[in-house]
């Protein structure tokens, strides 16, 4: 699976990044959940005033969604011949 981040300033102005935001197409299943919890995670840190500078959107998954689920988003697929 593919991951990306995102970097942007909270409101107090300090640069925070937000990291393992897992990389979905449109036509996904998990793309809606996804991208909803991925709104309201950064509407939460913008809003933060704490002084933490990196979160991550997997372990924020980890937390809010029952266990099931987060298998199903992040199940990892071995690749035959280390391909």
């Amino acid at each position: 699976m593919l991951f990306k981040s995102l970097e942007f300033k909270n409101v107090v102005g300090q640069k925070v990044k937000i990291i393992e935001i897992p990389l979905v197409e449109e036509d996904n299943l998990n793309y809606f959940i996804i991208s909803k919890k991925l709104e309201g995670f950064i509407k939460t840190v913008y809003l933060s005033t704490d002084k933490k500078r990196m979160y991550s959107f997997k372990d924020y998954l980890k937390r809010v969604l029952k266990w099931p689920v987060y298998q199903r988003l992040f199940e990892e697929t071995e690749l035959k011949n280390n391909a």
